[in-house]
C-alpha cells in the first residue's frame, strides 16, 4: 500500500469512529459526505491528526473531525484537563477553574461546554458572563485563587479558527511538565467518557465583580499621572476589531483619565465573521484602514487597534511629514521598555534588581538599553509563558517592570500572566501623552532611541503552508536549514549560528558554546559580523514558517530614517535570496 493510500486508510478508520451515536446528527452527516466523496482531501485534513498543544494551546478550523475545533475535540480536551487537575490536586477540598472567551462563532457555545464538563467532573467552574479579554482570564485566575482556566480564543487568526488556551494556577499558559501531562490524559480520553451534562452548583457566573478589580490594577500601572492630566485631551483613535477589547480599552483609558477618545463605530460591533476587514489581525496595516480614516478626519494624536482576544495591540501615529504610519510589534515593545525605563528613573521608582524580558526573535535594540540604563534583561523562548515562568522565577526577589515580543504583544504588570492589551492601550496613551507633553510625536520619540541607540530595522516573512503537506514541507525546510546552514546573508559573513534544538552556538571558526535555555526549541538564528540577525522557526499556532530579520545601521539624524529603511529594505531582498525564498 502507498503512503498515501494508507494515510486515507488511517483517516477512514478513524473517521468511522465519528459516526457512532455519541456524536450528534449533524457531525455524524458531515463525516458521512467526506467518506462518501471521491476526493478525500477534506477526509485527510480533517482526521490525519488529533489538535495538538503548540505554544498557544489548541488552535484549528471549526468543523467535524479530530483535527478541528468543534463541542467534541473541545470536549476531549477538557475532559483529559479535569483528569489531569483532579489528580494533580488530589489532596484539595475544591478545584477550581476560570472559563473564558473571546467574540469568535461558538466561542460562547465552547466555553459553555467546557464550563459544563469542568462542573460535571465536580470542578467549580468561573464562567464570564460574555466575552472578555485573555488578559482578565490571567487575572481572574490568580484573583479568585483558582487551579487552572480556559480560554477559548483563536487570538487573531482568521475568521474560520478558534481555540482553546489552557491556564495553569499562577495564570500562566501551561507549561511542562503539566502541558505533557494534560495532552497525555486527553490523549486517553473517548467521545463516550466526556461528561458533558453540567452541574449548574457548581457553574458561578463572574463579569462586572472581577472588571472593576482588573481596571483598578491596570491603573497602578501608570507612571506619570500628571502629564496625562496635563494631556488629557490627547486625541485618540481606538478599534477593537469586533473583539474583546470593546469590553474594557474605552474604559481603561477613561480611567486613566483620557478624555478623548474615538472608537471606531464599524467596528464596535461584536462579530465573529469579523465583517470590515479582510483579517482581524493589528500586525496587518488593512486592518487599520477604517482607524485611519477616521483619525485623519479628527487630526488624531495616535490610532491604537487591539485583535481579537485583546491581548495584542498594534498602532500607528504621524511620521515628521505628517502621514500616518505604522509602528511595527519590535517599535511597539521598543517604545515601550525604554518609556518604562527613562521615566521609572525620572520618577524615583526604579527599584535595584528590576528586569525587563523580550523574546530572543525581539529586536537587540532592547538589549543596549538595558546594557546602558544598567537594567538587567533577560531573553525567553517565544510565547509569553516563557515571560511569565521569567517573573515566576523571580518573585519575591526581584520586579518585573514589562516585557514583550515582536508579535506586537507587550505586559507591563506582573499581576497578569499573558500579554495584555488593555494596559498596554493605556500606557501607550501615556507614553504619546509623554511625548507631546514635551512638543513630541510617538515617531520623533522612536528617532531619539535610534539616534542614541542605534538603527534597527526588523522584518518578518511567513511562508504560508497549509494542511498535511504543508507540514511535511515546513519540517523538511527546518532538517535543510540545519543540514547545510547558510555561510552567508545578502552578504554578510555569519558569525554565530544558534540552535535551540540542540541548544548549541556554533561560531564561524568552528567552536561551540552551550545556550543556558529551559528547554529547547525548534528555532535556528543566524548572527552576521554587521549584527544583521535572522530567526527561524515553525509557527506553533498556524500553518506557516516564519523568519525573523534584523538589519542594523548607524543614523546621524532622524531625516536619514527613510534611506535606513530603505537600505534595510535592500539588504532583506538580498536575504531572502540567500535563503531560496
Amino acid at each position: 500500500m502507498n503512503e498515501n493510500a494508507q494515510l486515507i486508510a488511517q483517516c477512514q478508520e478513524k473517521a468511522q469512529q465519528w459516526l457512532t451515536p455519541a456524536f450528534d446528527e449533524e457531525t455524524r452527516t458531515a463525516v458521512q459526505q467526506m467518506l462518501e466523496n471521491g476526493d478525500k482531501t477534506d477526509l485527510i485534513e480533517c482526521f490525519y491528526k488529533d489538535l495538538e498543544f503548540g505554544t498557544g494551546g489548541l488552535r484549528g478550523i471549526m468543523g467535524a473531525g479530530s483535527n478541528r475545533m468543534n463541542v467534541y475535540t473541545v470536549g476531549m480536551a477538557t475532559q483529559g484537563f479535569a483528569n489531569y487537575l483532579k489528580k494533580n490536586f488530589a489532596d484539595r477540598d475544591e478545584i477550581s477553574v476560570v472559563v473564558c472567551h473571546d467574540c469568535r462563532n461558538n466561542s460562547r457555545l465552547f466555553a459553555e461546554t467546557v464550563a459544563n464538563i469542568f462542573s460535571a467532573n465536580g470542578i467549580k467552574a468561573y464562567l464570564f458572563d460574555g466575552m472578555r479579554p485573555t488578559p482578565e482570564c490571567s487575572f481572574a485566575i490568580r484573583y479568585l485563587k483558582c487551579q487552572a482556566g480556559v480560554n477559548v480564543t483563536a487570538s487573531h487568526n482568521p475568521r474560520e479558527y478558534n481555540g482553546y488556551k489552557a491556564y495553569w494556577e499562577d495564570g500562566a499558559q501551561v507549561l511542562a511538565p503539566h502541558d505533557t501531562g494534560i495532552i497525555d490524559e486527553v490523549n486517553k480520553v473517548k467521545v463516550e467518557d466526556v461528561k458533558f451534562q453540567g452541574n449548574d452548583d457548581l457553574i458561578v457566573t463572574i463579569g462586572e465583580d472581577i472588571d472593576k478589580v482588573y481596571l483598578e490594577r491596570i491603573k497602578e500601572i501608570c507612571i506619570d499621572p500628571a502629564v496625562i492630566e496635563r494631556q488629557k485631551d490627547l486625541k485618540i483613535v481606538y478599534t477593537p476589531l469586533h473583539g474583546t477589547g470593546m469590553t474594557m480599552i474605552p474604559r481603561s483609558l477613561k480611567f486613566w483619565g483620557f478624555e478623548n477618545v474615538h472608537c471606531v463605530e464599524e467596528q464596535m460591533v461584536q462579530s465573529g465573521d469579523f465583517p470590515t476587514v479582510v483579517s482581524p489581525n493589528p500586525e496587518n496595516g488593512e486592518a487599520l484602514t477604517l482607524a485611519l480614516r477616521d483619525a485623519k478626519a479628527m487630526d488624531a494624536d495616535i490610532v491604537m487597534a487591539s485583535d481579537p482576544d485583546a491581548d495584542r495591540v498594534g498602532m500607528a501615529c504621524k511620521n515628521d511629514k505628517g502621514e500616518w504610519i505604522l509602528i511595527n510589534g519590535n517599535q511597539t515593545c521598543l517604545l515601550f521598555l525604554y518609556y518604562i525605563i527613562t521615566n521609572r528613573k525620572a520618577t524615583g521608582k526604579m527599584q535595584e534588581g528590576d528586569f525587563i524580558v523580550k523574546t530572543i526573535v525581539t529586536t537587540e535594540v532592547i538589549k543596549k538599553i538595558a546594557d546602558k540604563q544598567g537594567i538587567e534583561m533577560r531573553d525567553c523562548f517565544t510565547g509569553f509563558k516563557w515571560i511569565a515562568r521569567e517573573i515566576a522565577l523571580s518573585e519575591g526577589k526581584q520586579q518585573y517592570i514589562g516585557g514583550g515580543e515582536e508579535s506586537y504583544g507587550f505586559l507591563a504588570q506582573d499581576f497578569v500572566r499573558d500579554k495584555d492589551a488593555v494596559s498596554a492601550c493605556s500606557l501607550l496613551a501615556e507614553i504619546c501623552a509623554y511625548a507631546k507633553d514635551q512638543g513630541k510625536t510617538l515617531y520623533d520619540l522612536l528617532m531619539d532611541i535610534y539616534l542614541e541607540y542605534g538603527f534597527s530595522n526588523e522584518s518578518t516573512i511567513n511562508v504560508v503552508k497549509p494542511g498535511k503537506s504543508g507540514a511535511d514541507e515546513i519540517k523538511q525546510m527546518m532538517t535543510d536549514f540545519r543540514n547545510n546552514p547558510p555561510k552567508e546573508l545578502g552578504g554578510s559573513p555569519i558569525a554565530v549560528w544558534k540552535d535551540f534544538q540542540t541548544l548549541k552556538a556554533t561560531k564561524a571558526d568552528g567552536s561551540e558554546e552551550t545556550l543556558d535555555m529551559p528547554t529547547t526549541s525548534n528555532v535556528l538564528q543566524w548572527f552576521c559580523d554587521d549584527e544583521t540577525k535572522v530567526s527561524v522557526r515553525p509557527s506553533g499556532t498556524e500553518p506557516k514558517i516564519k523568519f525573523y530579520i534584523e538589519i542594523k545601521s548607524p543614523m546621524a539624524s532622524a531625516a536619514d530614517y527613510d534611506a535606513c529603511v530603505q537600505a534595510a529594505k535592500d539588504k532583506v531582498e538580498a536575504i531572502k535570496k540567500s535563503l531560496n525564498l
